[in-house]
Parts: structure tokens; C-alpha cells; sequence
């Protein structure tokens, strides 16, 4: 998938009078977006709550298809490279552009797992200080902040080659980072990395074997994960990456970008979703009411209640990936906890509101974060380190955004607004006292 290379025909706006002829861009996929950068000129600006229809940017790393419930890859259906790949050859991949071959993998793996990219004593007693109660996300964006003060390749002359080499550092040390949280957490000691288990095995020992055990997770649970991390890797300009980029555009470091994008992702309304659903199926499991209720409370507009896990901002069909990973939590879940009654909550709530006019007419389907938290809580993650792990996978595409954005260049991203405060007034006189 190439990105475009100038404009095809025009669009005409017609403004007090005069004809504003407008470039309109053509994309390899997806909608044709006209090029307002010229209207300025015309004393006019665009305005686009939520940037829901802006194009920011030009990027060849991954599309989303919301009409038919697609997700791509740089081409590959995300559903396939789910199933079949690693998730460090799918970094690979939103990183350089292609799925390597066996000898690319095996070094990209081997710059990965080196021991040496993380500075293990100074992070550590930067986890020290964290107490029980701060949130992993908080925990997460401090010590990637804190990789600035060892970025040894700020020196490279290439600005490429510098983000390549921060790109593995931070997929080097995000595993690490969780399983320190999680010990935080769990107010245990802290795990070793094991550079002989592949990634996806190493962030589950790391979260879970106790210093000093041999215990090594199971390759259903390390299969499940490495799927989840594929499927959170990248998701075309959301608000994480977006500010990700938005960042990048001003020369600020790498890492205080993905620093910047971790605390995004920590919204509920973004990657803290799949908390926020384990949350609402356990207030349904706890209250004892039908279904019914709460989807009647769904539809109440003026009612705080929302179904959580349903409905997305692109996605007008059954997300790509909540397919893929609905089949990942019945398989799993039957394996860990066959008896987790919000599975089946779940299940049933999937099932009822799919079928449900309300839902059918507003093409709210379930999305990512419904039956991801499910995984998680199965595998034994407490839900304050959800999204941590969605971190992990995340951070595969934010390497490859900035990477498309060092090597492209980019002008500094400066959105305008409406301003619809008071008009020009003066500053009224002292009074004068007698």
C-alpha cells in the first residue's frame, strides 16, 4: 500500500461569491480528502469536532476499512497475521514494511532480546520509589520518560537509523517495565528477564514467576497473548498516535513522545475501554437484574449507563479484530476459568443486543476491548495492568509512526480553532476614591 503521490481532480468552494478551487487527494484506500491547506488565504479555517474527518497525515502503515469491519496491515489482514505470525515479525513489519525473511527475523529478534538495551539497576530503583497505589500506566510513562536520560542513540547522524535504534530499546524494556509494575502491584519481588523465551513468554514470566520458581508459562496462554499484542499493535491515527505524531512534529525525543502517548492510551474512553467493560459486566453479575435492564438503561440517553465494548468511532460493522479475539476467550477461558460467569455474561449481552433494533439501527457491535479484558482477568492480570499490556503491543506502531514521520518530515502540527469568547473590550477604570 503506497501513499499517494499528488493530487487527482478538485473540489469547488463556493464562498461569498467566489469559486475557491480545492485539490482532492486520492488514496490507495478509504475516502478521497480535499486539500484545504490553501483556504487560509481566504480567510476561512475548517471546523472538525474530534478531527473525525481531517487528514492530518499521509501514512502507508495501516488502514482501517469501518464499512466492512477491516483492519490492514501494511495490506495484510490483521486477522491473518493474528494467527499465523509473531508479534515481533509483525513489528517487523508497521516498522520497515514487510514481513521479514527467517535471517531478519532472527537478528530483529536478537537486537530485541539483548540484554544490554535496558539499564536494569537504574529503572529498578525508579520502580523503588513507586508505591502500591500509583497506576502502571503512571508507572509505564515515568521509566519511558526516564530512557531519554540513556538513549545512547541520540548520537547516530541518521535520523532513521535514531528512531531504529530507540524503536528496539523501548520494545526491548516495555516488557520489562509491565513486569516491574506488576510486581508494584502485587507487592512482590521483582522478576528476571529470560532472553531465552520468546516475547510474548518472557512479559507472562515476568508478570507472574516469582524469583527463585521455575515456573514458565503454558504455550496456550503465551499464544493468546502474543495474539492480543499483534491485534493492539497498530490502529491508523487514534488518539494515542495522534498524539504520538503531534509530538514528533515539534523535534521533541522519541521518548518523551511515547511517554506522551501512554498516558493518551490510559484514558477510559481509548485503551482503558477493556477495564471499563470488566467493570460494567461485573456491576451486571453483582446487581442480579435481567439483561433487559440494562440494555433499556443503554438506550436512556439521559441515563450515565453505557454498554461498554459496543460501538467504535470507524467502525461501522463487527470490528476484525473482536472476532479473533472472542474465539481467543472461549478457547482460553474454557481453559483457565471455565467457570468465569462474565464470560458469559458476555456471551448472552453479545448476543441480546445484536439482536436488539436499537443496536442493529446504530451498527454498535462489539469492538477490541470487549473480550480482551475477559483474557486478561482469565490469565490472572488484575485490571489496572489491561492496559499496560495494550502498551506493549501498541508500541509497535507508534515506532513505525515516527519512524514514517522522521524520514517524510512533517510540518509542526498546530490545529486552529473557533474562537468564541468575548469580542475586544477595555479594561475598565480604578475608581477613585475622594
Amino acid at each position: 500500500m503506497g501513499v499517494p503521490e499528488g493530487s487527482a481532480g478538485a473540489a469547488t468552494l463556493r464562498y461569498e461569491g467566489t469559486d475557491i478551487e480545492l485539490p482532492v487527494e486520492r488514496p490507495t484506500l478509504g475516502r478521497s480528502a480535499v486539500d484545504i491547506s490553501g483556504i487560509g488565504a481566504h480567510g476561512l479555517a475548517v471546523y472538525d469536532p474530534g478531527y473525525a474527518n481531517t487528514a492530518a497525515y499521509q501514512s502507508a502503515i495501516t488502514f482501517v476499512d469501518g464499512e466492512a469491519g477491516r483492519l490492514y496491515y501494511r495490506g495484510y489482514p490483521v486477522e491473518q497475521l493474528a494467527m499465523s505470525a509473531s508479534f515481533l515479525d509483525v513489528a517487523y513489519l508497521l516498522i520497515y514494511g514487510e514481513l521479514p525473511g527467517s535471517q531478519q527475523s532472527e537478528e530483529f529478534v536478537a537486537q530485541v532480546r539483548a540484554p544490554k538495551a535496558v539499564p536494569h539497576v537504574a529503572i529498578e530503583r525508579l520502580f523503588d520509589w513507586f508505591p502500591e497505589s500509583m497506576h502502571p500506566m503512571a508507572m509505564l510513562a515515568t521509566a519511558t520518560e526516564a530512557l531519554t536520560a540513556y538513549a545512547e542513540e541520540d548520537s547516530a547522524a541518521d535520523p532513521g537509523a535514531k528512531v531504529e535504534a530507540a524503536g528496539v530499546r523501548l520494545l526491548s524494556a516495555l516488557p520489562i517495565f509491565t513486569g516491574y509494575a506488576m510486581s508494584v502491584v502485587r507487592g512482590l519481588p521483582r522478576g528476571r528477564s529470560n532472553r531465552s523465551l520468546d516475547y510474548a513468554e518472557d512479559l507472562l514470566q515476568l508478570c507472574f514467576t516469582i524469583p527463585g520458581s521455575d515456573h514458565l508459562p503454558d504455550n496456550a496462554t503465551a499464544r493468546a497473548l502474543n495474539t492480543l499484542l499483534i491485534l493492539h499493535a497498530d490502529h491508523e491515527l487514534n488518539c494515542s498516535t495522534a498524539t504520538l505524531r503531534l509530538v514528533a512534529s515539534s523535534g521533541a525525543s522519541f521518548y518523551s513522545g511515547v511517554s506522551a502517548a501512554i498516558n493518551a492510551l490510559w484514558g477510559p474512553l481509548h485503551g482503558g475501554a477493556n477495564q471499563a467493560v470488566i467493570r460494567m459486566l461485573q456491576e451486571i453479575k453483582d446487581s442480579g437484574k435481567p439483561l433487559s435492564y440494562f440494555l433499556e438503561r443503554a438506550r436512556d440517553k439521559m441515563d450515565p449507563f453505557r454498554l461498554m465494548g459496543f460501538g467504535h468511532r470507524v467502525y461501522k460493522n463487527y470490528d476484525a479484530r473482536a472476532k479473533v479475539i472472542r474465539q481467543v476467550a472461549l478457547d482460553l477461558v474454557e481453559k483457565l476459568a471455565p467457570a468465569d460467569p462474565l464470560l458469559e455474561i458476555a456471551l448472552r449481552l453479545e448476543e441480546v443486543a445484536l439482536a436488539d433494533e436499537y443496536f442493529i439501527s446504530r451498527r454498535l457491535y462489539p469492538n477490541v476491548d470487549f473480550y480482551s479484558g475477559i483474557i486478561y482477568r482469565a490469565i490472572g492480570f488484575p485490571d489496572e495492568m489491561f492496559t499496560p499490556l495494550f502498551v506493549v503491543g501498541r508500541s509497535a506502531g507508534w515506532v513505525a509512526h515516527w519512524l514514517e514521520m522522521a524520514t517524510e518530515g512533517s510540518r509542526i502540527g498546530r490545529p486552529t480553532q473557533l474562537y468564541v469568547g468575548p469580542v475586544e473590550r477595555s479594561v475598565p477604570k480604578a475608581a477613585t476614591t475622594a
